[in-house]
């Protein structure tokens, strides 16, 4: 008997009781090594103290705070997401929430025309973020979507000149595919978008899941040489708490004028305090080199160890973001299970990709424990 809703389906019958470092212990205190980081939300791991210490002086102090009032934590999270003071920020709850505020802005600033969206891409499960959202299993069933958007073939550069019409107003996309089976953006497809942000398409790009030093970049747009003129982030800005964000470039900023959007929990002090306590971390001296030095070892061990397996038909990734294809799909779920048994949590992604997302913490040596147990099983 639940009272919950069953729309995760049925869970994984296990039941976490507290975690540590990049570790997570289920009831019966077994550990596991976590290569999932909470699906991209657990970027520091579970043992972040300066923001546990953040959050526990912030809820002593004042819990909440409506938007009515100046929020000064809110204007040093933006200070720190800004991009050298060429944007202004709109903080939400969820990823979600930040392309909803994306796509209503990108509407006030190129008013009636489309956003082109890519096969495969996801953005969230609200009305907006869903019909941006090519992908029938997500689309299913809420028909009809919200009008004014079309599609292309993700790193399909003649599908992007195809797709662009006299109509399109805004193109909107991930560096990286997640759910959609971790598919990197490609260079030349890269150039061809910024062709047509040259033309005056604005370019909208969702950093929620390659946000945050994912990537070994503060954002995973900055490997492309790419200025968007709205991005988004989430997972893993707040280390556990629930916050989103939403930046635009200054000269679009007057578009959002007062009463055009808000949220009631937007910029909430607790995660304002964990935001700032994230983000001061990752732009610490030397802590993305870090990551995108741990990120080659990832991806030198996988090459090494699984590239050759018969069942492994590709591995892609980007920084600490890793896809590993399989060649038969079916045996997706199988492989899950087994990593589980023996104390590795690792993701799906598509049909049939085994997602690696370690938090940005892990050594060198955790994440070899981890290639070495998809190995033996692989």
């Amino acid at each position: 008997m639940t009272h919950l809703l069953q729309n995760y389906g049925t869970r994984i019958p296990m039941t976490f009781t507290h975690g540590e470092g990049v570790y997570l212990f289920d009831e019966t205190g077994k550990k596991y090594l976590d290569f999932t980081s909470g699906i991209g939300v657990m970027n520091l791991g579970y043992s972040f103290e300066a923001g546990k210490a953040a959050v526990k002086t912030q809820v002593d102090a004042l819990a909440h705070l409506s938007n009515l009032y100046n929020n000064p934590l809110q204007e040093e999270v933006a200070d720190l997401l800004e991009q050298a003071d060429d944007y202004k920020a709109f903080f939400a709850n969820s990823g979600a929430e930040a392309n909803e505020a994306a796509l209503k802005l990108a509407r006030l600033i190129r008013p009636g025309k489309e956003i082109l969206a890519f096969e495969d891409g996801f953005h969230g499960r609200t009305f907006g973020a869903m019909s941006a959202t090519m992908q029938d299993k997500i689309q299913n069933g809420f028909s009809p979507m919200v009008s004014g958007f079309s599609k292309a073939i993700y790193n399909d550069v003649d599908s992007l000149k195809a797709s662009v019409t006299p109509q399109t107003g805004a193109i909107l996309f991930e560096i990286v595919q997640g759910e959609g089976g971790v598919t990197p953006l490609t260079a030349e497809f890269a150039a061809a978008l910024k062709s047509c942000q040259e033309q005056g398409i604005l370019l909208i790009v969702d950093e929620v899941q390659t946000g945050n030093g994912r990537t070994g970049k503060l954002f995973a747009f900055e490997h492309f040489d790419l200025q968007p003129d709205i991005f988004t982030t989430a997972k893993g800005l707040g280390n556990g708490l629930p916050v989103g964000a939403m930046l635009v470039k200054n000269c679009y900023a007057d578009c959002f004028s007062a009463g055009k959007h808000g949220s009631t929990f937007g910029g909430n002090p607790l995660a304002m305090a964990s935001a700032k306590a994230v983000l001061t971390e990752l732009t610490s001296d030397g802590f993305l080199a870090e990551v995108a030095d741990k990120a080659d070892f990832l991806k030198a061990q996988l090459k090494e160890k699984l590239a050759s397996k018969p069942t492994v038909k590709a591995i892609r990734n980007l920084g600490l973001m890793v896809g590993i294809q399989l060649t038969d799909g079916t045996q997706l779920q199988e492989i899950l299970s087994d990593a589980r048994a023996q104390g590795l949590l690792v993701l799906s992604a598509g049909k049939d990709v085994v997602r690696l997302l370690p938090p940005l913490v892990m050594t060198k040596a955790q994440l070899a424990d981890g290639v070495a147990i998809l190995e033996g099983i692989l």
